[in-house]
């Protein structure tokens, strides 16, 4: 069976000093999650976005598409984190 693919774009803002997940976006694409996370930061003033695919169920499998601005060093602590996807 073929895996399903999200395309997302996922916005990162300061909180208390911390680097917090916003509210993510599905695209329809790789460019397109890629150009709306670009938006995100340099548009609405976000202090940075990342553009990811995820194949599979949440917590699988994730790649990194792109990043723009301040982002977690390790996305993968975030990819566990059940409320962040």
């Amino acid at each position: 069976m073929d895996e399903i693919a999200h395309f997302i774009a996922l916005p990162y803002d300061r909180t208390d000093g911390e680097l917090v997940p916003g509210q993510q976006a599905k695209c329809a694409s790789p460019a397109a999650a890629i150009e709306h996370a670009k938006h995100l930061w340099k548009t609405f003033g976000h202090a940075g976005a990342a553009a990811v695919v995820r194949t599979g169920h949440p917590g699988t499998k994730m790649t990194m598409l792109r990043t723009y601005g301040m982002v977690p060093s390790d996305l993968e602590q975030e990819r566990s984190r059940p409320d962040s996807w």
